[in-house]
């Protein structure tokens, strides 16, 4: 990988642990140490892996910055999920490290070690399935882009939200959390708003996909919604 790519990934890694450290006022807190040490493992696998076989993905998920033809809302939700995301870690600092409001028992915290690395797998088969999961909403013409629905994507039309959901309840779990079970749940109803003005560009702009839309009902969860 490029030092660009090491830098970030590092960076997010040190800031994510650092807020949760300083949040909860001790190092001492085995569960961080624990979700940071997965969470670490199997960032660094999947970036090494798209290193190797999809660099155009990697650079595309390296950009998070406003581009041409992304909707002022979209840029509107990313900042918003940025403020919510950092806002949650705080929370799960005080909560599981520092004041205990909400005991989980340990079994349920081992769920979340399961749940955050089942929802990190459903990511990694969404970017084997899917060269064009950017960050942001827009239609990569520059890249060829065009309907995906074999994988995950015949299973539910944005399996990379489906995983990612599961991978937040995971975090807070793993931490000892419940109230930042209830923050990812937050999180996910921001999620499925943006799903909704994502639909509509896809619908306006990339060929086949209210073909798609048809053929695959659901958005998140089968049988749901």
């Amino acid at each position: 990988m490029t030092l660009r790519v090491w830098l970030t990934l590092i960076g997010v890694l040190a800031l994510t642990g650092a807020i949760l450290f300083i949040s909860a006022g001790t190092i001492r807190w085995p569960e961080a140490w624990w979700l940071l040490g997965l969470y670490s493992a199997a960032g660094i696998a999947i970036m090494e892996w798209l290193a190797r076989k999809d660099p155009a993905l990697l650079a595309a998920r390296m950009n998070v910055k406003a581009q041409e033809g992304q909707p002022v809302w979209d840029r509107m939700v990313l900042i918003a999920a940025r403020l919510i995301y950092w806002s949650w870690l705080i929370v799960m600092g005080l909560d599981g490290g520092r004041f205990h409001w909400s005991e989980l028992p340990d079994w349920l915290i081992w769920v979340g070690r399961v749940a955050l690395l089942v929802g990190i797998w459903g990511i990694y088969r969404v970017f084997r399935e899917n060269s064009f999961g950017a960050p942001v909403v827009r239609i990569q013409t520059e890249r060829g882009h065009h309907v995906i629905s074999t994988g995950p994507y015949a299973i539910v039309r944005h399996p990379m939200y489906a995983a990612s959901a599961i991978m937040l309840i995971g975090w807070a779990l793993a931490l000892n959390s419940a109230w930042g079970v209830l923050g990812a749940i937050l999180i996910e109803v921001l999620i499925a708003l943006r799903i909704t003005g994502e639909e509509q560009v896809l619908r306006d702009g990339l060929p086949g996909y209210v073909e798609y839309m048809r053929k695959v009902r659901w958005r998140l969860i089968p049988f749901v919604w």
